[in-house]
């Protein structure tokens, strides 16, 4: 995920807020799990929800929305990359 991309889900965030009824899935058919922060590349949902996903009424999928928003827009989506280490290896 990159900024564009954080920004165009958390404006769908927004979006949803007042929809009654049908609160479309956040998916964006990228379903891979960053294994450090823990949430998909693709919506920044959790597998928690996800899973329960179809379950849910209107309200906790708002708020599945909304913790989508949050995470966008804080940038908690960005693992720092880690520095490749280079130099003697005879050590």
């Amino acid at each position: 995920m990159n900024f564009a991309e954080a920004e165009t889900l958390a404006a769908r965030a927004v979006a949803v807020r007042d929809l009654p009824e049908d609160v479309p899935s956040p998916c964006t058919s990228v379903c891979r799990m960053d294994r450090l922060s823990g949430f998909c590349e693709g919506c920044l949902r959790t597998i928690p929800e996800i899973a329960g996903w179809s379950k849910m009424e209107d309200d906790a999928r708002r708020g599945v929305w909304r913790a989508i928003e949050l995470r966008a827009r804080a940038g908690i989506w960005r693992v720092p990359e880690i520095p490749e280490i280079s130099g003697d290896t005879d050590a």
